[in-house]
């Protein structure tokens, strides 16, 4: 028995059969279409010919990336009390902060491959009902295992969220107008933190740790829902078996590796452990590489890393990541200890960094339509390592002034090379690979966020002994060589041609 044709909607996608509310072939047509179908119908048509269309599904997808990102800061900041409700220690609630950022990094490429198999809105409707329902269990969470549990599943399935809004933002907007759209997909992702820590810190001082998750369910609920009725439905991929070794390889290669890094310090770079995992992350990368080659549907296709459009590009994410969050978690170290801050103090004077970030990003998209993706590039991992300069430069006599100046260059600098990088990226590989371009930048942006973090802790921890103060400025500087190699990355990134100019009325 051969199954029955697909229903082909307006934009020739398939539907399933049940989904529209007919019987299969042969059999009498039902009437009834579900009321949510037809109302996503008729939205979906309507923006089809507005020239707001893909404006309104960049707001929807970045909603969805706003709910899954914004609890971080804030929920970094309540550990102490956190582990005090639950009869717990903020060491261990720490793997409720870096779980997710694990989670995001490993998963990242999976996601990413699914979204071009079986259609980027699919994918990312799932990631938000994840995000919704384990944000809901982490309400009810009644010690430390269980809220690390509902933390960790919860970023497994919104890590997802990431690759598949971006697939859909590059797909509705033309390659040379990406840049333009992914400045906003900057500022939510940088201001998400910020707005969680002006927002959820009075909820938490007033009603406690659970109403950040009590915050977060209903605006999950209220992205799927905006997310279903608003965002287009995108065709399936294709049908070959899907990579399940490359996958198994992948996930285990930078997981082991970013394990290595993650349990360092805690355990000693030569405890056993961490040695095994440093050791096996490169040899599960290495055959992650010959199974690449041999697959018929490859999970990143690696011929995509020949193109210096791609590799350069996420080298400077790599890079750029490294050093903003290896300077961001040992800022508000140097401010307390060096300076004598108070926590409330290191707190509001290390705002203005992410702050900066999320202004700056939409205005370098439109400026990389001017200057290309190479210019920006360099200027911000240029500013970038200026602003390690300057913290480096920070003593127990330096004024506040300085030291939002230092603050203000990193944002700028990771501002402006976010969205030209994640831009070129995704220009440089096919349509239906655009997932997979989502997912790759991802990935190398929460591995350089995990390697910038570790190692710049470990460097400071390291010479402290020996140099006392001085030894922040060494790991500052550390940072500031590593923001100069990203420069020099982002100096071999061709500019992206346009094709034609693009009438005021475009749509994707």
């Amino acid at each position: 028995m051969t199954a029955p044709d697909p229903v082909i909607d307006e934009r020739g996608s398939s539907v399933d059969e049940l989904e529209v509310g007919l019987e299969p072939a042969g059999a009498e047509e039902v009437a009834f279409v579900p009321w949510s179908l037809m109302l996503q119908r008729r939205v979906a048509g309507r923006l089809s010919g507005s020239p707001r269309g893909p404006w309104i599904v960049l707001a929807a997808s970045l909603l969805g990336v706003f709910t899954a990102s914004f609890t971080i800061t804030v929920l970094t900041v309540s550990l102490a009390d956190i582990a005090k409700d639950l009869g717990s220690t903020a060491s261990v609630l720490t793997w409720a902060v870096t779980g997710p950022s694990l989670a995001m990094a490993v998963l990242g490429p999976i996601a990413g491959k699914l979204a071009d198999r079986i259609g980027a809105r699919t994918v990312y409707l799932w990631s938000l009902a994840g995000v919704a329902l384990f944000s809901f269990l982490a309400i009810l969470a009644w010690n430390a295992p269980s809220l690390i549990a509902a933390r960790f599943i919860g970023a497994a399935l919104g890590a997802a969220a990431g690759p598949s809004a971006l697939a859909m933002i590059n797909r509705s907007f033309p390659p040379e107008r990406r840049a333009q759209a992914l400045g906003y997909w900057s500022l939510v992702g940088a201001g998400a933190p910020v707005l969680g820590v002006v927002v959820g810190g009075p909820l938490v001082d007033a009603f406690g740790w659970r109403a950040i998750f009590v915050l977060q369910t209903p605006i999950a609920v209220a992205s799927l829902v905006i997310g279903f009725v608003v965002l287009p439905r995108s065709s399936r991929g294709d049908k070959q078996r899907f990579d399940i070794a490359g996958a198994a390889l992948l996930a285990g290669g930078v997981g082991s590796f970013l394990v290595a890094l993650n349990r360092g310090p805690e355990m000693g770079w030569t405890s056993p452990l961490v040695l095994g995992a440093f050791l096996m992350g490169p040899v599960l990368l290495v055959g992650f590489v010959m199974a690449e080659r041999r697959a018929v549907s490859p999970l990143l296709p690696l011929r995509y890393f020949r193109n210096r459009n791609f590799s350069f590009p996420i080298t400077n994410q790599f890079l750029t990541n490294f050093t903003y969050m290896g300077g961001f978690i040992l800022t508000p170290l140097l401010l307390h200890e060096v300076l004598g801050y108070s926590t409330t103090k290191t707190g509001l004077v290390s705002i203005v960094r992410p702050l900066a970030f999320s202004i700056v990003g939409p205005i370098a998209g439109y400026l990389v339509i001017r200057l290309g993706e190479r210019v920006i590039g360099i200027f911000g991992s240029l500013v970038l390592a200026l602003s390690m300069v300057g913290l480096a430069a920070v003593t127990a006599s330096s004024s506040l002034m300085w030291i939002e100046v230092a603050l203000v260059l990193s944002g700028i600098g990771m501002g402006a090379c976010a969205p030209a990088m994640i831009a070129s990226v995704a220009n440089a590989v096919d349509n239906r690979d655009l997932g997979v371009a989502g997912a790759a930048s991802q990935t190398m942006s929460q591995v350089g966020v995990v390697a910038g973090m570790q190692i710049l802790l470990t460097v400071q921890a390291t010479t402290e002994a020996a140099h006392g103060v001085r030894s922040y400025a060494i790991a500052y500087y550390v940072g500031c060589g590593v923001a100069l190699a990203a420069a020099v990355a982002a100096g071999f990134v061709r500019r992206t041609r346009h094709v034609a100019p693009i009438p005021a009325t475009a749509t994707a």
